[in-house]
């Protein structure tokens, strides 16, 4: 009969949870939160030039992947990351059953709004039956103006979407503002801001439901590296 494997050997056959992690603005923003809940990941975690996609953290049991922040989401989605960090932008696009975010780390604060050319004349959406719509955010565009009585023709563009409206494509833009820079050297304004964002501790719910004390372990963890309200 098979004997059953010493504990030491057990923990080192466990796979190691994985936290899936955003490049660019989200991932600087959330190292220091990583490092005062014990997750710090390697120094080229960081490092935008590092081809590594898969890093080790300070604690051996958990792992993070490097991914684009619209596909953290996905990752989750599926079960190939127990746990991630997400914009409410992208989970506001994606809407999927599959996953809770029980914690608003309150970092990378931006707002999703409309915007379109600042010299045009303050329109009254309430006259428009349709609208072309420059954005990657195909179906909060569509939910917006659906809410207005308005429908949106989505042009799907995964960046430069300022260019848009100059260049006759949309009438205006859904896009992602932090400090409305980009849109005033494109020559546009924000018209109406649709959300407030800020990024979001996302779980896998499957993975909730089977390993309720590892992941709520988690859980307590970034929430005690919140700063102080």
């Amino acid at each position: 009969m098979d004997q059953p494997l010493p504990a030491p050997a057990i923990a080192a056959a466990t796979a190691p949870l994985l936290i899936a992690l955003p490049k660019g603005r989200i991932l600087r923003e959330l190292l220091p939160l990583l490092e005062r809940a014990g997750l710090a990941p390697a120094p080229d975690c960081a490092d935008e030039d590092s081809r590594r996609l898969r890093f080790e953290t300070a604690d051996s049991r958990i792992e993070v992947i490097r991914v684009r922040p619209f596909d953290v989401v996905t990752f989750v989605a599926h079960g190939a990351a127990q746990l991630g960090v997400a914009g409410a932008d992208v989970l506001m696009e994606f809407d999927t059953p599959e996953v809770y975010a029980p914690l608003d780390l309150g970092i990378a604060a931006c707002r999703v709004s409309v915007a379109g050319p600042a010299d045009a004349p303050e329109e009254d959406m309430a006259r428009l039956s349709r609208i072309t719509v420059a954005t990657k955010y195909p179906n909060i565009a569509r939910r917006h103006f659906a809410a207005r009585g308005i429908q949106a023709e989505i042009v799907h563009l995964n960046g430069a979407m300022e260019l848009a409206p100059a260049l006759g494509l949309a009438r205006v833009i859904v896009d992602l503002v932090a400090t409305g820079a980009t849109l005033r050297a494109n020559g546009l304004r924000e018209r109406e801001v649709i959300a407030e964002v800020t990024s979001r501790l996302i779980v896998n719910r499957s993975a909730l439901k089977t390993m309720p004390d590892e992941i709520s372990a988690l859980i307590a963890r970034f929430r005690a590296a919140l700063p102080s309200p």
